[in-house]
């Protein structure tokens, strides 16, 4: 059946490019099958564009897979190479990222075993492209029937069907939270290279959920640690406000209803320097990273929306020269950048998350075909995002900083640094820990890892 029976040419210089006509768009849909017309037009015209799924332009990881599909993962390109690295150092954020880790979260029970199958080799990396690949085995597509006919309200399944006109009904597909597994693979090794070259630490924890909100005094980002954050199910390091988050999310669970919330998330020891003025500022990446997770719908940094109601007097940070003689501020509601660039500060930011679109109680749609139903949402969802968006958030942070240290690097260290002005974006050479002298860093010339 030849659904595409037009076509016409248009002529560019001395090429001409082939386009296909379809008078019947319902037709094509509703047998839902398509005629390929071969064109011949030469490969040197094809449309290059970016797809959406890497991010990074030095370090660069690329995730893929959906929900229900046979695995996920990531392709991570621009490494350095050796770099120690296993499959044990990517299982830690994995774990905290799983489904079925506490009552509070989706009961889909997956182990999230990886398997870096290219990039490694003798423990270390070989600057070669890494591939991770994470197997789904607990799929259901059986409970995705009907939501592959009906659209569940604020999900992506809509909006995927007017881009595409096409999509993976089981699960969600590629908008599930599910494809941040390649996200935290990747962050993984970024968290690594950033902690082995400049003792940078990247920490995230749930500040809000719902109506409940940590006041941000409480926690100190100076002598946060992960044993805090992971010390309960919600990872909110204060006990007292992570009971009054764990009972508002029971509280909406059992009514078949979801709530949102908000992740912190610090960087503590980030070089100075950082981001590139004007478009590609650091805040700016760090906004668009942290934007692109599913379900975030907010972002600020440093002061965020609570610096408009300040005065400039209350709102600057004043510089003073510490005890070791370099130039600090005094308060940091610049959030550790400036102008785009980060100033050796503390990164602090914030991230909000939606309520999970996808509940058990009954709403109103409409079907694909156009009629209007009630829909109860079948499938194993989170009531509350936000617990396990903590790695995810962590690994993103991780991506731009790692990309961004690299950046600065190529342009700024290719010729000796102004020491006056300008600080090295290494820790000292002899700050190097033994196993990477064991693991011939050192003797091959490199002087910026540490793993203080």
């Amino acid at each position: 059946m030849a659904l595409l029976h037009s076509t016409s040419t248009k002529s560019f210089g001395k090429r001409e490019v082939g386009f296909v006509r379809t008078p019947n768009f319902q037709k094509l849909y509703s047998t839902n099958s398509i005629s390929v017309k071969r064109n011949t037009t030469p490969r040197n015209l094809a449309v290059k564009a970016s797809i959406g799924s890497t991010y990074g332009s030095f370090f660069k990881v690329g995730t893929y897979g959906e929900s229900h599909g046979g695995d996920v993962g990531c392709v991570i390109y621009g490494c350095p190479p050796r770099v120690p690295f296993s499959e044990a150092d990517l299982q830690t954020d994995l774990d905290r990222r799983k489904p079925g880790q506490s009552r509070i979260t989706t009961p889909r029970k997956e182990s999230d075993i990886r398997e870096i199958t290219s990039g490694v080799a003798d423990g270390v990396t070989t600057g070669s492209p890494i591939h991770i690949r994470v197997p789904n085995t607990d799929q259901r597509g059986h409970d995705y029937a009907e939501m592959g006919a009906a659209y569940r309200p604020s999900h992506a399944a809509a909006t995927y069907d007017y881009k595409y006109g096409v999509r993976s009904i089981q699960g969600g597909g590629r908008s599930s939270a599910r494809e941040t597994i390649g996200r935290v693979a990747g962050g993984s090794l970024a968290k690594k290279i950033l902690k082995l070259c400049c003792g940078t630490e990247i920490l995230g924890y749930v500040s809000q959920v719902h109506k409940i909100i940590l006041p941000e005094d409480s926690v100190d980002f100076e002598t946060l640690t992960l044993d805090q954050v992971e010390s309960n199910i919600v990872r909110c390091p204060d006990s007292e406000y992570a009971q009054k988050m764990i009972a508002a999310i029971e509280a909406v669970r059992v009514k078949g209803d979801s709530v949102g919330g908000c992740v912190t998330c610090i960087a503590r020891r980030v070089p100075r320097g950082l981001g590139s003025p004007v478009f590609d500022k650091l805040e700016a990446e760090l906004a668009k990273a942290m934007l692109s997770l599913p379900a975030t719908k907010s972002f600020e940094i440093g002061s965020g929306l609570g610096g408009t109601f300040m005065t400039g007097s209350e709102h600057n940070d004043e510089f003073y020269i510490d005890g070791s003689g370099r130039i600090r501020t005094r308060t940091n509601r610049s959030g550790g950048i400036q102008g785009g660039i980060s100033n050796g500060e503390i990164i602090h930011l914030r991230v909000g998350f939606k309520p999970t679109s996808t509940i058990s109680r009954e709403q109103k749609t409409v079907t694909r075909d156009k009629q209007e139903i009630q829909l109860r949402a079948r499938g194993r969802h989170d009531p509350c995002v936000v617990p396990r968006a903590v790695p995810v958030v962590e690994a993103m942070v991780a991506l731009v900083l790692v990309d961004q240290l690299m950046a600065q690097k190529a342009q700024c260290e290719l010729f000796p640094i102004n020491p006056a002005l300008q600080e090295s974006l290494e820790l000292p050479y002899n700050s190097f820990p033994p196993e990477i002298n064991q693991d011939g860093f050192m003797t091959l010339g490199f002087s910026s890892c540490s793993s203080s």
